[in-house]
């Protein structure tokens, strides 16, 4: 049995001097402040300092937050920068901006480090009490992983979310192109049957026909009415295509929607309403590969689809970073419902979204 402290978490997390002494600067405002990035993280700095301006070299807006928008190329050279970029390449960012020669700080560390009660990045804001109170489900769940790439991807995450150390992140990049495609999976170019639940604009469902181009079906799940129009569109030139019009829960039911784009969620104070119901009872057929990125909602779903998954005994991939306890409640369900496959992990950003945990049926 490997020992998990010993693996997988720092003793400590010893502070950093530098971006201790960088916020202290920036928040005196002697030189010019600028926020590399147009995001509510970016806002939610402004909202509490006096910028001078953001930087953004993919916008055509001049204006944001009431402050100038200007390109990385026209940065003074001494001004301090907080780059908020924070989902897909947060690396990438410092990077640029290091290769300039600018003063920079990344968002997580000022939001550490700065004593401003800035906009938190979703998981973080809640994941040292989940890890401190279910600290041994963690431990079960590294326990649970057949290979030492899962082992060592998790113990970067946690190691990630519990010091807001980028470091950490090192060797990780921006791969969502070949999300949920990974070899271990042994995708079959005949007879496959899969299900796209969350499925945004297409994109995977039209990756997975690439892949196996003798596909039997596909069934896309998409409630929101813009994201099916669009996925229809891209998906109209294939043949049996399962449209679903509904999110997948546990139950029947109609709920209130906020519509997003490709982070749309459940919500009390959505502005519109759309209808869920359990995979089990929306889809009567053998399916082999099930793919879900709900926003939160995975947990519902699965529990929705527990009949087909004891029957079917598909493949799954399921995103397991939207909530703190993800990591390990999801794995403790499936492996409930049964115990017979083996566990993956693999992650596709520099930053803190796109975790996917995947199911595969053992031999």
């Amino acid at each position: 049995m490997r020992q998990y402290k010993q693996v997988m978490i720092q003793d400590r997390f010893p502070e950093d001097v530098k971006a201790i002494a960088f916020c202290e600067k920036f928040i005196k405002g002697e030189t010019p402040r600028y926020v590399f990035g147009c995001n509510e993280w970016a806002k939610s700095i402004a909202e509490h300092i006096d910028l001078d301006g953001f930087v953004d070299d993919f916008t055509d807006s001049v204006i944001f937050y009431d402050k100038p928008v200007i390109r990385s190329s026209e940065i003074p050279p001494t001004a301090m920068v907080i780059s908020a970029v924070v989902i897909a390449r947060p690396i990438t960012a410092m990077r640029v901006l290091d290769r300039k020669g600018i003063q920079a700080i990344n968002y997580y560390a000022f939001k550490k480090y700065s004593g401003i009660n800035v906009k938190d990045v979703t998981v973080l804001g809640t994941f040292d009490n989940e890890f401190r109170i279910n600290k041994h489900e963690f431990e079960w769940v590294f326990n649970q992983f057949a290979d030492e790439e899962s082992r060592r991807i998790f113990s970067a995450l946690l190691n990630f979310r519990l010091s807001r150390n980028l470091s950490f992140m090192k060797g990780f990049v921006d791969a969502q192109d070949r999300q949920y495609f990974e070899r271990f999976l042994k995708l079959q170019p005949q007879n496959e049957v899969f299900l796209d639940v969350g499925c945004f604009d297409g994109y995977t469902s039209e990756e997975f026909i690439k892949r196996c181009p003798g596909y039997k079906a596909v069934h896309v799940f998409e409630p929101e009415p813009l994201n099916m129009a669009r996925v229809k569109n891209r998906l109209e030139q294939y043949n049996n295509i399962h449209y679903h019009p509904y999110g997948a829960s546990n139950q029947a039911q109609t709920l209130r929607f906020s519509s997003g784009g490709s982070s749309s969620t459940i919500s009390e104070d959505g502005e519109m309403e759309i209808k869920v119901d359990q995979i089990d009872e929306l889809v009567k057929v053998r399916f082999t590969f099930l793919k879900m990125d709900i926003e939160g909602a995975e947990v519902a779903a699965l529990e929705g689809a527990e009949r087909s998954i004891k029957l079917y005994h598909p493949r799954l991939a399921i995103c397991a970073y939207h909530k703190a306890d993800d990591l390990w409640r999801i794995p403790k369900l499936v492996l409930s419902f049964r115990d017979d496959y083996e566990l993956y992990l693999r992650h596709y950003t520099e930053g803190v979204h796109e975790t996917v945990m995947f199911f595969i049926p053992k031999e």
